[in-house]
């Protein structure tokens, strides 16, 4: 059963699109959700793109989601890590290399199914990905929130739009800074070159933010450990951010550019470590933000994965 929702335009909202209107006067769903609504303009079917004059009346049919999620391709492939739960959020530390939702290649053993298994999540991300409002690449470890309800989605997908919350994770990094902290400014988008792959540009792309600061070094090895603070959100933001100045995150498959630096390694922990490990020393250690529903302050920290320690310890084994 659906609702109808009408509006009168002002003359403040004149020349607006009638997409970016709706999104002000509907501010309990999200942009995706809106655009599926049929939507009216004076008694007639209008296109989401056109301008609005005062007087106009708007007419927009609330239609109830009927997505299913599938319960049925749930797993319990390993044991959950649940930070913080209630009826409305689901927070979990999410381990290294697992995928956070099914797809191509990565159709079993998700993050998502696990959390399933053991609850429910809402609807609104869709069948594939529900509860889902951020996501970490696979062999990214840390921590995550899910939403268990429809209100916690519509707010938590909001809090992430805006950056209004807080992310910082810990990175182990090639090379040694001169600075205690630094701002790291730069467009980031997908190259042309490798379409699996995103690149810092000059101009073009989108605007991205890395705050970094210095927790350890290891001079003798040319490593770091950093602590990393999001911004923006943008894809692979911090792994492209440290490698185009200089300081590619250890294992990092994609951008890492390390091989070069193994010689110089004559500790064979180390050496071997860092040889043989499958996915970038990156973990998303904090996360804070305003509960959407009860708009309670969160701080959730998850403490660094077990190679994170193993690797620490080699580097300090040498000093």
């Amino acid at each position: 059963m659906s609702d109808i929702r009408s509006f009168v335009v002002d003359p403040d909202s004149a020349g607006v699109r009638l997409d970016r209107f709706l999104v002000s006067v509907l501010n309990e769903f999200s942009r995706s959700e809106i655009q599926r609504f049929p939507v009216r303009v004076n008694d007639a079917p209008a296109k989401f793109s056109v301008r609005l004059r005062p007087g106009d009346r708007i007419d927009v049919e609330i239609v109830p989601r009927t997505t299913e999620i599938a319960y049925d391709n749930i797993s319990s492939d390993f044991d959950l890590d649940i930070l913080y739960e209630d009826d409305d959020i689901i927070v979990v530390n999410k381990p290294r290399g697992v995928v956070v939702y099914p797809a191509s290649g990565n159709t079993t053993g998700t993050l998502v199914q696990n959390i399933l298994a053991h609850t429910q999540l809402s609807a609104l991300g869709g069948a594939v990905r529900p509860g889902v409002v951020h996501r970490l690449d696979k062999d990214t470890s840390g921590v995550m929130v899910f939403a268990k309800s429809d209100t916690a989605f519509r707010g938590l997908i909001k809090i992430f739009s805006v950056h209004d919350l807080t992310r910082k994770y810990i990175a182990f990094v090639w090379g040694v800074p001169n600075w205690d902290s630094a701002d790291i400014y730069g467009n980031i988008m997908r190259s042309s070159r490798n379409r699996k792959k995103m690149t810092m540009v000059k101009t073009g792309g989108k605007p991205a933010h890395t705050a970094v600061s210095v927790m350890n070094v290891w001079p003798r090895y040319g490593v770091s450990q950093l602590s990393c603070t999001l911004t923006t959100g943008r894809t692979h933001q911090i792994r492209v951010h440290l490698s185009a100045h200089g300081m590619p995150v250890l294992c990092d498959p994609i951008y890492g550019r390390g091989n070069a630096r193994l010689g110089q390694i004559k500790n064979p922990d180390l050496l071997e470590f860092i040889s043989t490990h499958h996915g970038q020393m990156l973990h998303a250690h904090v996360l804070e933000f305003v509960h959407p529903v009860t708009g309670k302050k969160m701080r959730f920290k998850a403490p660094m994965p077990p190679d994170m320690y193993e690797l620490q310890a080699c580097l300090d084994d040498g000093e």
